[in-house]
């Protein structure tokens, strides 16, 4: 290779870097929402998922991404709250988002303040309603179907350091059926997930602020 092929093969592979939208995904139990996130970008050259982080040594989502060229962690709750690891590695990584997809652990205050407004959370309710500790999976659409509420949906936020209360950035609502199940609307609301977070992660990574 001569030196002007040399060097523009050094601009063009600079560039490359340079323009790469970097994800780091954080997930907890089955990997619905992962596996969908990865299928969608699998295709995009300019996105690279870098690394799934896991509390859950059992939990489904790390089999789920074994066809896919990404890292996958499991922290225990002394390294991911009470050790540099957790920081260490994003910082090394310096992702453009961050995206919560079916994470159970509330993210450490230093992280989100090294990160604001580049972590992101989905919700299956319609925020500011049904938010906070313990409000998470079926617990969230019993609440729901309990209060005897009209709609339900998703939200999409940004993660700032109290549960489900960050800037919303998305919301989709669906009507709650006569004598719907709060399994029959887990389902309902899990496909609006499947649908609409892929999408909005690829808005915000063309968007970045």
């Amino acid at each position: 290779m001569n030196i002007v092929l040399e060097f523009c093969y050094f601009v063009y592979y600079n560039r490359l870097k340079l323009s790469l939208k970097k994800i780091i995904l954080f997930a907890s139990g089955s990997g619905s929402n992962v596996e969908k996130i990865c299928e969608h970008f699998e295709k995009e050259k300019n996105v690279s998922i870098e690394l799934l982080i896991c509390n859950n040594p059992n939990a489904k989502v790390l089999t789920k991404i074994l066809g896919y060229p990404i890292q996958s962690i499991v922290l225990d709750y002394e390294s991911f709250y009470n050790s540099s690891v957790l920081k260490k590695k994003l910082l090394m990584i310096n992702p453009n988002l961050i995206v919560l997809a079916g994470f159970l652990w509330k993210i450490p205050k230093d992280i989100v303040e090294i990160f604001p407004n580049k972590i992101i959370n989905i919700h299956p309710a319609l925020l500011p309603k049904f938010g906070g500790k313990g409000m998470y999976g079926i617990n969230i659409h019993n609440a729901v179907i309990q209060k005897k509420e009209k709609k339900s949906g998703i939200t999409i936020h940004y993660v700032n350091k109290t549960y489900d209360e960050g800037e919303i950035i998305f919301q989709k609502a669906i009507n709650i059926k006569k004598k719907e199940t709060s399994e029959e609307l887990a389902s309902r609301v899990l496909k609006l997930e499947h649908e609409f977070f892929p999408k909005i992660i690829s808005q915000l990574l063309e968007n970045e602020r």
